[in-house]
């Protein structure tokens, strides 16, 4: 692991998660920018001190070395700290797991993407909402065309810690800053979940975007409230707010996709139950683990239905199918197909996109903005 030390908040969110399926065992790590605190983190975790490393580039080269070297690196940093360890990992022929979004700009997007292309290493995106169960078999019913073509898909995050400045806390300061997150604050901490989530569902990315990000508390130098409009290429038309103003809202993701037979309604805290409606007939709740969900939704079930699954299994999914991915890489054998929709490197490219064209948007009054340009 790289990041992820004390104080951090999405670290041991990573670790617990990589470790619930008993697919992954931590053996090394870089835990902070200061090496001794780095190194001291590693040994209270418990690994042996040869492999708790002062720095992430020490990690990458000895890591390599190694005849028991890591499978894989997570790379569980703020935004602006991903690029370099993902690209001496990938330059030292370790596979990545890297935290959203991929970068916080277009030029090292691409670079990466790149990179990974020229190795062919796995490269994994932990877009942890994709790995619900039903999520999954949303997505299922999209992909065999249940709800007819899509017409409407309605996304939102809302959240409220952000509604009053927090001076000295430390997951609000690095959010609040350019310089460590990159060009958008909501923007690229949850507005990027809401839109990886429905394109996921959908199985397209949305082709443009029309934005609006406010700042509203007072000082703050990074959007806390956004409103996109979204298009897509196949006619679909949209909306995403995301917003970490929002009085009343915790963790309030959810997602809406209508189509010209049937739609859907899936929110992140009710995560086992997918509202689903055909036109001219009363509206069901499809319930994890019950009847007649799809292969893709039971493969990521853990429980027996009443037994709630949410944010730490969807993370462990990711982690799942990551260790599927590395296994079948190394063994020269192509991918699963249920792992088609993991969320990788072209994700990525494809979540800075979206934050590059909303800034760009936003200030230029909303104007519409391709974003098959700003990936290319």
């Amino acid at each position: 692991m790289v990041g992820g030390g004390e104080g951090a908040f999405i670290g041991a969110v990573h670790r617990m998660a990589a470790r619930l399926d008993d697919r992954w065992t931590l053996v090394a790590g870089a835990f902070s920018s200061d090496p001794e605190r780095s190194r001291a983190f590693g040994l209270g975790l418990g690994l042996d001190p040869g492999r708790s490393y002062g720095d992430f580039a020490e990690m990458a080269r000895a890591e390599a070395a190694r005849p028991d070297g890591i499978d894989a690196v997570a790379i569980v940093t703020p935004n602006a700290a991903h690029f370099a360890p993902a690209r001496a990992f990938l330059e030292a022929g370790i596979a990545v797991i890297c935290d959203k979004p991929l970068t916080t700009g277009m030029q090292e997007a691409r670079a990466l993407s790149d990179l990974v292309a020229r190795t062919g290493l796995p490269f994994v995106l932990t877009h942890n909402y994709s790995g619900y169960p039903m999520v999954r078999h949303a997505r299922d019913l999209v992909a065999r065309g249940v709800l007819g073509p899509i017409r409407v898909v309605q996304a939102e995050y809302a959240q409220d810690w952000l509604a009053r400045d927090l001076p000295g806390n430390r997951q609000a300061d690095w959010r609040g800053d350019p310089d460590r997150a990159g060009p958008g604050g909501a923007l690229g901490d949850i507005a990027t979940h809401a839109f990886h989530l429905a394109a996921f569902v959908t199985g397209e990315t949305p082709s443009a975007v029309s934005a609006e990000t406010s700042r509203f508390v007072a000082g703050r130098r990074l959007d806390d409230d956004v409103q996109v409009r979204l298009r897509w290429a196949g006619g679909a038309r949209g909306q995403l707010w995301a917003s970490q103003v929002a009085i009343g809202a915790s963790n309030g993701l959810r997602l809406r996709v209508i189509g010209a037979d049937a739609a859907l309604d899936w929110s992140q805290e009710e995560p086992d139950y997918l509202r689903f409606a055909r036109l001219g007939e009363a509206p069901q709740v499809l319930r994890r683990g019950g009847p007649g969900l799809s292969a893709a939704a039971e493969a990521a079930t853990r429980l027996p239905a009443g037994h709630p699954e949410g944010y730490l299994e969807g993370f462990a999914q990711i982690y799942t199918d990551a260790a599927d991915l590395i296994l079948a890489h190394r063994a020269g054998q192509a991918p699963p197909d249920r792992l088609a929709g993991l969320p990788g490197v072209r994700e990525g490219v494809e979540g800075v996109a979206f934050i590059t064209a909303a800034v760009r948007s936003a200030a230029s009054d909303g104007a519409w903005i391709s974003l098959s340009e700003e990936a290319a």
